[in-house]
């Protein structure tokens, strides 16, 4: 059975606040296997996009007018998840790039173009002020493989990319 932690963010809505990064801080946080119980006044379809490519799938509830429970399960992985994501199975990086101190969408801006340089296997290194949730988006369509996760402090976010040929067809071929 999933254990699932109880996140209840409607008062922050209605008091006309943005509770993001709260639920994104909540499931950094998950251990493998938890899932989230999400209470909020709507269905938040553009978070449960975005949790179902990290891995989650989801159940969503009316309850009534301003009020909606949704769960969050992980998903098994799937067939295009990185196979070989263990540290160890990862070379030293090529390149190692500090984007601590730029503003969105640069960090991300940045690491693409570098992408684009690169070769099939090297790796990039790169440190972030933030999780990069849409440059991750970009990383599965280019077919790149990565790892990340926050620093002890919790507040710059590491991640290793490893290039992948930019076209896969032709490599099958």
């Amino acid at each position: 059975m999933v254990q699932l932690r109880e996140l209840d963010v409607r008062q922050i809505l209605r008091d006309g606040g943005m509770p993001f990064q709260l639920i994104m801080d909540t499931f950094s946080s998950l251990a493998p296997g938890e899932g989230v119980r999400l209470h909020a006044i709507f269905e938040p379809k553009p978070l449960i996009r975005q949790l179902a490519q990290r891995g989650f799938t989801h159940t969503a509830r009316r309850l009534a007018d301003d009020d909606w429970e949704i769960e969050f399960l992980p998903i098994a992985a799937a067939d295009d998840t990185p196979k070989d994501v263990g540290e160890t199975m990862w070379p030293d990086p090529v390149w190692n790039l500090d984007l601590t101190d730029l503003p969105p969408p640069e960090p991300m801006e940045r690491i693409l173009t570098r992408l684009e340089t690169m070769t099939s296997g090297e790796v990039l290194f790169a440190l972030l002020n933030r999780e990069p949730l849409f440059l991750f988006n970009e990383l599965r369509e280019r077919g790149h493989e990565w790892v990340g996760n926050f620093d002890e402090t919790g507040s710059v976010y590491r991640i290793m990319i490893r290039a992948t040929p930019g076209d896969r067809t032709d490599a099958r071929n």
